[in-house]
């Protein structure tokens, strides 16, 4: 457990249960945070949430299509993925493996399974850029699990940092505020089958949400069940976090993602997978995907 001399933690604002639909080339999947959460959860964008081992929800997997103006973070829980883009970056995401992406003033990308069998589980999150990154050249990182840096307890909690800072460890992927104006905090948390308490600092103008992917967690006063998403209200510094195993006799330990950043509060134009200010960014970003200027 890891406690801090902290007076107020954050409560529980809303329950989200997200709306099965499918996306890419046919695969089935559930999408969390959705277009009209994102004021509220500002910079992000989108959450998705894919799991399956039925091979036939997830193997046409998400061939060609474009992005602009904002970071797709994918972490695969497990499986495997086939990156490939107009850069010329070419990865394989793996299990416990991330793949961030920037895609800036344009990318075309694919992300196809590499596996005919099997489970596939992951998520991808959408970050925005601000305005004035978003035509900022595109990059691509694959990081493997290995690279990912982990916080262990002596109760048994495991803190994975996929970005931002978590108990004086940066994460996988780290930046100043300067150039990261959204500072994001990924974490993803596994709790031991026993359960276990998380207490960690979170700046009161930060927007923040939790999803349980396994089990149950404690926030506050309320519990959230796998799969459901709590947003966070802006009434404290902290959070705490219970981890609990749910269900009379379930002994299954809870998994979640705690995901946490500065609001941008810039108008948000969106068309697809197109992410501008302006709603003549927008159509700028069409007319160059169609001419082929786009990556």
């Amino acid at each position: 457990m890891q406690t801090h001399p902290l007076k107020s933690f954050r409560s529980l604002e809303r329950r989200v249960r997200g709306q099965a639909t499918t996306d890419g080339a046919g695969v089935k999947l559930t999408r969390v945070l959705t277009q009209d959460l994102q004021q509220r959860l500002d910079p992000f964008l989108m959450l998705d949430h894919f799991a399956s081992d039925d091979p036939n929800d997830y193997i046409a997997g998400f061939p060609n299509h474009p992005h602009r103006g904002f970071e797709t973070v994918t972490y695969m829980v497990a499986g495997r993925m086939r990156h490939r883009d107009s850069a010329g970056n070419e990865g394989l995401l793996q299990n416990g493996g991330v793949q961030w992406m920037t895609a800036g003033r344009g990318l075309v990308h694919s992300e196809l399974p590499e596996q005919e069998s099997g489970v596939m589980e992951g998520f991808q999150l959408w970050l925005n850029l601000p305005g004035r990154d978003k035509m900022c050249t595109p990059s691509y990182r694959d990081i493997q699990s290995d690279d990912i840096p982990e916080v262990r307890f002596p109760d048994g909690l495991v803190v994975r940092v996929i970005a931002g800072v978590f108990s004086d460890q940066l994460g996988a992927v780290h930046r100043s505020a300067e150039a990261f104006p959204t500072q994001a905090l990924y974490l993803d948390l596994n709790f031991p089958a026993s359960g276990g308490v998380l207490e960690l600092p979170l700046p009161a103008q930060h927007h923040a949400l939790v999803y349980v992917y396994r089990g149950c967690l404690r926030v506050g006063a309320d519990t959230l069940a796998a799969p459901l998403m709590g947003i966070l209200a802006q009434d404290g510094a902290a959070v705490r976090l219970e981890g609990l195993a749910c269900g009379e006799g379930s002994s299954e330990p809870c998994r979640a993602l705690l995901i946490a950043g500065q609001p941008l509060q810039e108008p948000i134009a969106q068309y697809g997978p197109f992410v501008m200010n302006t709603r003549s960014e927008l159509m700028q970003a069409v007319e160059d995907f169609q001419s082929g200027r786009l990556g």
